[in-house]
């Protein structure tokens, strides 16, 4: 088995809907999806609510540091990670803000740093687009994923206590945001 390291953080192009879909199904998890499990026949994974333009994709590639049989130095990049950022709501006094509405790490690049390099992805295009803050939404019972997101300086700024029912229990919706 080789070792990868994180390649690029780049925008998402047309041409990784494949790969981006079979990364969302084998992430999928009560954990952080509210949707239930994805079953055949899939549905695209951009359409016209998720255009490509709103993903950054981690790309990781084997870590040439290390020489392995089972590694091939011409390997190309693979998709390892997404995060899809997008404006709240389509009003115009709500544009100073983004909301990351997704974000997935393949459970093989996991612990490589991949979450944290597309959060900061993230900061920098919401940015890049005009924005002073931004925010997100966690499942209340996702541990991982809300010490990341503090250890980021995101802040808890509403709980929505018991607001979905998932794997036959309530679970709370968090909010949390941070200025940019």
């Amino acid at each position: 088995m080789h070792k990868l390291r994180l390649h690029a953080i780049r925008p998402a192009l047309p041409s990784d809907e494949g790969a981006l879909a079979v990364l969302d199904r084998e992430t999928w998890s009560t954990l952080h999806s509210v949707q239930p499990r994805p079953q055949p026949p899939y549905p695209p994974f951009f359409d016209e609510r998720h255009p490509p333009r709103d993903f950054l994709v981690a790309e990781t590639a084997p870590d040439g540091g290390r020489a392995d049989a089972d590694t091939d130095a011409t390997e190309a990049p693979g998709i390892a990670g997404y995060i899809r950022l997008v404006a709240p709501t389509p009003l115009a006094c709500h544009q100073h803000v983004r909301q990351i509405q997704g974000l997935s790490v393949a459970a093989t690049a996991r612990g490589l740093g991949i979450g944290r390099a597309l959060l900061r992805a993230a900061f920098t295009e919401a940015r890049r687009q005009g924005a002073n803050r931004i925010t997100l939404r966690v499942l209340g019972h996702n541990g991982p994923a809300r010490a990341l997101y503090a250890s980021e300086g995101f802040a808890v700024e509403g709980v929505l206590p018991g607001e979905l029912f998932l794997a036959g229990g309530y679970v709370d919706d968090v909010l949390m945001g941070r200025a940019l």
